[in-house]
């Protein structure tokens, strides 16, 4: 009995605590569910469809990849609204790429002729080893090459491998130099050696640097030598103005400039920084040269070295003159030398034509001596330096004595041809009074040159100048010839051809990058003479041949144009079947003549035309006809 009854009593205490642990489970899944369904529930309510939700006994678990940091937050707070938010466990990740934005990669390439470093980040996956290997292909064996470079494992922004490809191609060209290099711009800071070196360089920078990569160019020169160490300020009828002009330093020149501009010169009159000055004082007497020339009120003050010559224009008020000069003698240090001219009124002269000696040089470089010379020495003396100047076939002669020419005619005769012989084409004028130089030239500097050259053959004598820079005439911009440019188109087609759909004037797309190649280089080639000659082989009507060879020609022309050239002087000619360059009995041979030529358009040079100083003087009527060289009646566009 007492057995029984202590079985019965652990029965009923065992089933109870089964009844509980029962209960207690039934109560947790319940809690469970109800909390995942209600955090569920609020997030999809509220747009938060990327989390899951799940729970272990009180603990609510919210889980999934957040599109940014402010979700993942939003997405706590909504479960913490249908929860305790202490039961909330986070187990929410963000996307790493909108979490985190990719580095700005650049680099800085520092060279110092045979010492190279490289500075940056770069991304991963760029080859830096290539890199290393062409710069020490480019810079040779003996340059010691720095690798500094960080890298981060994210894609390469778009431009980042033509700015390198850019940045290593320019290093070529810069013994000396600091690069700077990102994906959308490429900065260069760099010496060279003279400053046509620094502008061959600028062209040719602007000419390869890649679309859509902005290049900035800080190029700087050393100071040229000048010798003689040359200044001229002129004031006449058409203003007040440099012909050349020179300082040592900064101060001078601005002390220069000053006066210039108090004797009427305007704004943006310039005068360059130069070594080989005479004298510390130059800038002072330079500047009180002006003022002096300036308080006269018309002339020309010239300076070589320390010789200084002022000459009044005719007709000057001599008490003004007198005083000018005074003032600037009794200021002159010591190792300045002033030769001051009032010319004296002029007296009637006999009648017997101009006197004047006439040089000029055509743009196809012929050239032509007239007027007067005063003895056989002085002709001799001319024609050897034409000769040997321009060329012994392209100098002709037509001078002749006189006897009664000015003191200096020779030494005056010879310093214009050698100014002559500066420019491209132009003319030189000697006259009693004056000596006149105008002309074209791709140089840049070519009239302070020539105003320093006749400042010393002449001293104090008068001269005028009016030269004129041709940007398609200076050597340092690699600017071809058109001849050239016909040729290099020859080079780039190659063996390829410009093709057409069969029986059609519609490009195919092989012709594509043809077009492109020939049109940079045509960009370049600038207003040329240009024919495009479009032929056919013999297959079919000669009618048909011959509009079909137009149309071809034409597409070229026009995909020419699309491709910004300036096809202004253009034409577009078809040939048809007329000028086979090959058999058309064969396959090879009828493929060969259907083709696109580009050719010059040749010249009309009139049989008796002259090289005459009006013809160089006033290009305006038949040089119009030249820069085009076709008449626009005939360019089909």
């Amino acid at each position: 009995m007492r057995l029984s009854t202590v079985a019965t009593l652990a029965g009923t205490f065992a089933a109870a605590a089964l009844l509980s642990v029962a209960a207690a489970s039934l109560s947790a899944r319940v809690m469970e569910d109800s909390s995942i369904t209600g955090v569920a529930r609020a997030l999809e309510e509220n747009g938060i469809d990327w989390a899951e939700v799940d729970a272990n006994g009180l603990q609510v678990f919210v889980y999934g990849a957040a599109p940014s940091e402010a979700d993942r937050f939003r997405a706590l707070s909504v479960a913490g609204k249908v929860v305790d938010a202490a039961r909330v466990i986070d187990e929410l990740i963000v996307e790493d790429d909108a979490r985190i934005e990719a580095p700005r990669f650049s680099v800085e390439i520092l060279r110092n002729d045979d010492r190279l470093s490289l500075i940056g980040l770069v991304p991963a996956a760029y080859d830096r080893d290539r890199l290393i290997a062409d710069l020490q292909a480019l810079v040779g064996e003996d340059t010691a090459i720095s690798d500094l470079l960080e890298t981060a494992d994210y894609p390469a922004p778009e431009g980042w491998a033509p700015a390198m490809r850019f940045a290593t191609r320019a290093l070529a060209d810069l013994p000396r130099a600091k690069i700077s290099v990102d994906a959308e711009e490429v900065a260069i800071e760099a010496m060279t050696e003279s400053r046509a070196r620094s502008r061959e360089i600028t062209a040719k920078f602007d000419r390869i640097a890649p679309e859509g990569i902005t290049l900035a160019l800080a190029l700087e020169a050393p100071r040229p030598v000048v010798s003689p160490f040359a200044l001229r300020f002129v004031i006449d009828a058409e203003g007040a103005r440099f012909d050349t002009c020179a300082a040592d330093t900064e101060a001078a020149q601005q002390a220069i400039l000053s006066a210039a501009r108090g004797a009427g010169a305007p704004a943006d009159a310039e005068c360059r920084l130069a070594l080989g000055v005479p004298s510390p004082a130059w800038g002072e007497v330079a500047a009180d040269a002006i003022r002096a020339l300036g308080e006269i009120g018309a002339g020309s003050v010239t300076f070589s070295n320390t010789d200084i010559a002022l000459l009044a224009a005719e007709g000057s008020d001599p008490a003004r003159f007198d005083a000018a000069i005074g003032r600037l003698e009794n200021s002159l240090p010591d190792a300045f030398v002033l030769d001051a001219i009032l010319p004296a009124p002029p007296e009637d002269a006999e009648d017997r034509g101009p006197v004047e000696f006439v040089a000029t040089v055509s743009p196809e470089g012929q050239v032509a001596l007239r007027g007067l010379i005063d003895d056989d020495v002085t002709r001799v003396a001319a024609e050897s330096f034409a000769r040997a100047a321009f060329g012994s076939g392209a100098v002709r002669i037509g001078t002749r004595f006189d006897d009664r020419l000015p003191r200096g005619w020779r030494a005056r005769v010879l310093a214009a041809l050698e100014a002559l012989s500066r420019l491209e084409n132009g003319a030189a004028r000697v006259t009693a009074e004056t000596i006149f130089v105008s002309g074209d030239t791709g140089n840049p500097e070519a009239s302070a040159e020539i105003a320093a050259l006749l400042a010393d053959k002449l001293g104090s004598e008068e001269f005028s100048l009016d030269i004129t820079y041709r940007e398609r005439l200076d050597p340092t911009l690699g600017i071809p010839t058109p001849e050239e440019c016909v040729d290099q188109i020859s080079v780039i087609i190659g063996t390829r051809k410009i093709t057409f759909e069969p029986g059609a004037a519609t490009l195919d797309a092989s012709a594509k990058d043809i077009l492109d190649e020939v049109a940079e280089l045509l960009q370049l080639c600038g207003d040329i003479p240009l024919e495009i000659q479009g032929h056919t082989d013999s297959q079919g009507r000669e009618v048909m041949n011959e509009q079909l060879s137009q149309e071809r020609a034409q597409a070229v022309l026009f995909a020419l144009t699309e491709r910004r050239v300036l096809t202004s002087s253009y034409r577009a000619v078809g040939y048809g079947e007329a000028q086979p360059i090959a058999d058309n009995d064969t396959a090879e041979g009828r493929e060969a003549n259907r083709r696109i030529e580009f050719t010059l358009i040749p010249r009309e040079t009139p049989a008796d035309e002259e090289t005459t100083l009006e013809s160089v003087e006033a290009p305006g009527q038949d040089g119009a006809q030249e820069e085009t060289g076709a008449d626009t009646e005939e360019t089909g566009e």
